[in-house]
């Protein structure tokens, strides 16, 4: 089969176009031929050599694919040989053929593409657990969401907004405040021109949001841990501003505040399951109902791997990059 490969760790041209086996899967998992993959910011940070691959997953990267069942073991799935799912894998997306675990398939969503099904994996299995498992956000609170118009910032917006949340978003151009606008944020915040900190304040009337789902960490924790609400939480997933910085753990006592994290990657397949049939339930029924609907900012051939991964870097994408097969 055809794949992209990480020659050696470094910048985006080294990923390469190569020939594979064709993976092998084992009990519990199926074959998918692969439509479309996600492009994500993991995939950039393994090419780099900075996101180890974890024991026995695929060293190519990609970590959601939407395509085919063509094989393997469907036994209690529900799926049949020739359904179209979307799936969440710990590596291997980047080529014609993907295994996955059963239980991290999802049907392709009704009046979807496989391109845009491709783009809800990764993301929505990543805002479920951290913004709703561990940030415990419900009906009536607001949400901070740092990188609003990153593949994790759309959908986090657009499921918040879903489910009855005010939601405020920091972006990096006015333009990328007008499309989070669009997608349900009470303010858009320009980061390089207003301090989010004075914004939240004002928004909040002082008292400050409930939940913050961060994806800067090191320069951006004291003033995201002066922008929480008394019982306020924040849930770091990833490190773009440094991973260590000074917390003052006095308010930390003083108001009941709650600083957590993690990353979905290393998760056990049962941790992973739980979050697929919670977006079952949920979530895929609003995708179907047109109320959230992904948002692809550029398709890439595989061939092209390198260029999408340059556009993640320069940040100038609003929503999603997705390669097609």
């Amino acid at each position: 089969m055809r794949a992209i490969e990480i020659t050696q760790y470094g910048k985006p041209e080294v990923l390469q176009l190569c020939e594979r086996p064709m993976p092998v899967f084992a009990a519990g998992e199926v074959l998918i031929r692969v439509r479309a993959a996600g492009v994500n910011r993991p995939d950039v940070l393994q090419r780099m050599g900075h996101y180890p691959v974890p024991a026995g997953a695929s060293d190519l990267p990609g970590l959601e694919v939407a395509g085919e069942i063509v094989d393997g073991d469907l036994s209690g799935s529900g799926f049949s040989i020739g359904d179209l799912v979307c799936a969440l894998v710990q590596g291997g997306g980047y080529a014609e053929f993907c295994v996955a675990p059963v239980v991290q398939c999802l049907p392709v969503p009704k009046g979807l593409s496989l391109l845009e099904a491709a783009s809800l994996p990764e993301t929505f299995f990543t805002v479920w657990s951290n913004v709703f498992d561990r940030g415990r956000l419900s009906v009536g609170e607001t949400l901070l969401v740092h990188g609003g118009t990153s593949g994790i910032g759309v959908a986090a917006i657009q499921l918040a907004t879903a489910m009855g949340v005010k939601v405020i978003a920091t972006v990096g151009s006015d333009e990328k405040c007008r499309a989070v606008e669009k997608l349900g944020v009470v303010r858009a915040i320009n980061y390089r021109v207003e301090d989010f900190l004075d914004v939240v304040r004002a928004e909040t009337v002082g008292r400050g949001v409930d939940v913050i789902l961060d994806m800067v960490a090191g320069t951006y924790l004291s003033k995201n841990i002066d922008s929480l609400a008394d019982d306020g939480r924040l849930v770091v997933i990833a490190l773009l501003g440094g991973a260590k910085a000074e917390l003052d753990l006095s308010q930390v006592l003083r108001r009941r505040l709650h600083v957590t994290g993690s990353t979905l990657r290393p998760r056990s397949t049962e941790f992973k399951a739980e979050i697929a049939n919670a977006l079952l339930k949920k979530v895929w029924p609003l995708l179907a109902r047109g109320e959230i609907k992904p948002v692809i900012h550029r398709v890439f051939s595989l061939k092209d791997a390198s260029k999408a991964h340059e556009m993640m870097e320069s940040s100038q994408h609003i929503g999603k990059l997705i390669l097609e097969l």
